[in-house]
């Protein structure tokens, strides 16, 4: 038998904290943790009324302390709220209504291995906005939905390769500073240590 998915529980209020750890606290395939137990393969679970700014401040709080995935479980689900909680980095949202112990325990496997989970019907709408930023906002300026643009893609696969400053610039038709420049920009806009981490970090997102 595998073991149990470790599962951290906040809510927006006790009462619906202590309904969620009560609704999966004997379901051998979860086991839920505190805080201080927390890893890099934990998941999350977070009970809010609706996906306003208190909702998505607690998102940050679980992802911040190192829990990998979060799953909001919304009594209110819409177009804004789901938008607004895949900017933030959520892995899956359900409806409360919809929350039963099998359920949770399903999106809980789900997201632990790379899935997301959305509501089918809100799942087209946020396709739709994903577009629209995409054709609207990103492409004007260059910039693929990854955040990184063309030429930060192109420089960061050379880096991976194994080329140095120089060869990218001869080999991308650069200046060496641009090169150095763009490197400089990825480190700092996604708060990476070095360009050896910057490529870790887009070969693990795949925008490499």
């Amino acid at each position: 038998m595998s073991e149990p998915i470790c599962v951290q529980i906040k809510a927006s209020d006790p009462l619906s904290q202590a309904g969620l750890i009560a609704s999966i606290r004997h379901r051998s395939e979860l086991r839920v943790v505190e805080e201080r137990m927390v890893d890099s393969r934990t998941v999350g679970l977070l009970a809010v009324d609706r996906v306003d700014a208190g909702a998505l401040q607690l998102l940050r709080t679980m992802r911040a302390s190192r829990v990998e995935w979060v799953v909001i479980v919304a009594s209110n689900l819409d177009e804004e709220g789901v938008v607004a909680a895949a900017e933030a980095g959520v892995a899956g949202l359900l409806r409360r209504a919809e929350a039963t112990p099998d359920r949770l325990v399903q999106v809980v496997t789900s997201v632990c291995r790379g899935a997301g989970v959305v509501p089918p019907d809100l799942l087209g709408r946020l396709l739709k906005q994903v577009a629209s930023l995409q054709h609207h906002v990103l492409a004007p300026r260059g910039i693929g939905l990854s955040g990184l643009t063309s030429r930060e893609t192109e420089v960061l696969r050379l880096v991976a390769t194994g080329h140095g400053t120089q060869e990218i610039a001869q080999k991308l038709a650069y200046s060496e500073r641009t090169v150095k420049n763009t490197l400089h920009d990825v480190t700092s806009r996604f708060h990476l240590r070095n360009r050896s981490h910057a490529v870790a970090y887009a070969i693990r997102e795949g925008f490499i």
